[in-house]
């Protein structure tokens, strides 16, 4: 189940992408959007599942403070594909390249969401110079099982799907993931919307491959890591319920889960000198930026201007 996947299907590099463009960086053709000028530039790593142009929303917004950036790591979305899941110094050496080939000026304000989160801190402990602050999405944490009841690790454990098992969607299935999908994206352009719906149905797996390796690599090379720089760091915990975990939990077991991933957070924001805790009540895991843009793009203003 750990091992790293010889199928490097995610990524649709036959297509263009439908913004942004492919740079050359570090060997490999990556895909970045950019607009805005000025600085610290923000740049939005996305979570597991989700690609650059799902952030497109509050990417186009930041815009109209600073130099804005939103892009797909090697694996993902429209950059080339490479066999998953990957370390997370692969991942921030990478966008590094990136940000250079791109001519994105440092220093940078990382937006990390859920998985993007591990690679932001990651690329803050080896590049510690050239980051202007984190901006966490309802980050995983490599210490999350000493928050989450017992009881709750356990059964997230058991129902982690095996890649090897999991049949094709079907049409049933499609149909209405193409809805909510299209209900969720209703304010992307046109153009833009139709091909990010058509990427989720088509790369659906890629999530899984991706947090393959939490417990065998990420967690333990983040732990091991070194400290963070003393920059602002402020964490976006969802306070709304986690769908995911309504499948499997009962809802006593499921606030204690809330619980702890809000007293994670918190010691995530407590552990450096210039943390701070938000908790956006009605936000979802996945779709926080979505459903609570104001207040994503609210923290952004506030680390800018810190």
């Amino acid at each position: 189940m750990h091992g790293r996947s010889t199928d490097s299907r995610a990524g649709t590099m036959e297509d263009a992408p439908p913004l942004g463009r492919l740079h050359d960086a570090g060997g490999r053709r990556l895909m970045l959007h950019r607009s805005g000028t000025g600085g610290p530039s923000v740049v939005f790593l996305p979570g597991a599942g989700l690609v650059g142009l799902d952030f497109l929303n509050v990417q186009d917004r930041t815009a109209e403070l600073t130099t804005s950036v939103l892009y797909d790591r090697a694996g993902t979305g429209w950059s080339e594909p490479v066999d998953l899941p990957r370390t997370p110094a692969e991942v921030a050496g990478e966008l590094r390249h990136l940000l250079r080939a791109a001519a994105v000026p440092a220093p940078y304000l990382l937006v990390g969401h859920s998985l993007g989160a591990f690679y932001a801190r990651r690329y803050a402990q080896l590049f510690p110079g050239e980051v202007a602050g984190l901006l966490l999405l309802d980050p995983g944490h490599e210490d999350i099982l000493d928050y989450m009841p017992e009881q709750a690790a356990g059964a997230a454990e058991q129902m982690k799907p095996d890649l090897e098992e999991l049949p094709e969607l079907t049409a049933e299935q499609i149909q209405a993931a193409r809805e909510q999908y299209a209900q969720l994206h209703a304010e992307w352009p046109g153009p833009v919307r139709t091909a990010l719906i058509e990427h989720h149905l088509a790369e659906w797996r890629t999530s899984l491959r991706e947090t393959q390796n939490f417990e065998t690599e990420v967690y333990d090379e983040l732990r091991h890591g070194g400290e963070l720089p003393d920059v602002p760091l402020m964490v976006l915990t969802a306070g709304g319920e986690n769908p995911y975990w309504a499948q499997f939990m009962s809802e006593q077991l499921m606030r204690e889960a809330h619980d702890g991933v809000r007293a994670l957070h918190a010691a995530m924001a407590a552990s450096v000198p210039r943390g701070e805790q938000r908790v956006l009540e009605h936000a979802s895991h996945q779709y926080m930026h979505i459903q609570q843009t104001d207040a994503v793009l609210q923290a952004i203003r506030d680390l800018l201007g810190r």
